[in-house]
């Protein structure tokens, strides 16, 4: 089972999020946990403040060591981490590959940021890997940590229904998916294509690979020089 603990200032964002479709499936079938833990609640400080001024001037706040320092401890007392991860704008940015290891894990941390950020001393003392989901900066790190816990769990074996599905998936193999259709056969005078209902299954995989690899030539060229 994977364990995965989130530590984040506004956990309730992750409510909904983590208990519906394939993240509650994965959980019924305990081949994944989530624990949500408020930073806030191990502030010492008074009135529970997590944020402060930074050094040296600056616009907006950042998240004090001390909160996530002894959340980090009381967690790390009872298990060890194969990651502890920081969601971040300048993190290295989350692709395919970088999911397929991770879901192959069994102890996940993620912390969200917020403001400008944490201190760099949490960063130092106990991250091990840093991720942005893109080249963008979002309010907290609450939503790309939820993008990075489906992107893993949908991954384990047991979760999907067809688990040869997630083989097929975009970026799997450095090619982005083939189109796809379903019933019925002809909609407002669009067709299926006929080698997809043909029958013959070999020709079948090489016009999805030949579609596959025109439409990354076309949007993304840069996978097919890696």
């Amino acid at each position: 089972m994977l364990r995965i603990d989130i530590l984040s200032l506004f956990p309730e964002i992750f409510n909904s999020i983590l208990t519906e479709s394939i993240l509650k499936r994965a959980v019924n079938k305990s081949l994944a946990e989530y624990h949500i833990h408020n930073i806030r609640d191990y502030s010492t400080e008074r009135y529970n403040s997590v944020d402060d001024y930074a050094y040296g001037g600056g616009a907006g706040m950042v998240l004090m060591p001390g909160p996530i320092a002894n959340l980090i401890l009381k967690l790390t007392e009872k298990r060890e981490y194969d990651e502890i991860i920081f969601l971040c704008p300048d993190g290295e940015v989350l692709n395919q590959q970088m999911c397929n290891g991770l879901s192959m894990t069994k102890n996940l941390l993620l912390i969200c940021g917020r403001y400008k950020g944490i201190d760099q001393r949490i960063r130092d003392k106990w991250v091990t890997k840093e991720i942005s989901i893109g080249d963008y900066v979002l309010t907290g790190g609450e939503l790309p940590a939820a993008i990075l816990v489906d992107s893993i769990v949908r991954l384990l074996p047991g979760v999907l229904s067809d688990e040869s599905s997630a083989l097929s998936d975009s970026f799997q193999t450095n090619l982005l998916d083939a189109p796809a259709y379903t019933r019925p056969v002809e909609f407002m005078g669009m067709r299926v294509p006929d080698i997809l209902i043909g029958g013959d299954h070999s020709k079948i995989e090489q016009w999805r690979l030949d579609q596959s690899y025109e439409k990354t030539r076309q949007r993304r060229p840069d996978l097919l020089e890696d």
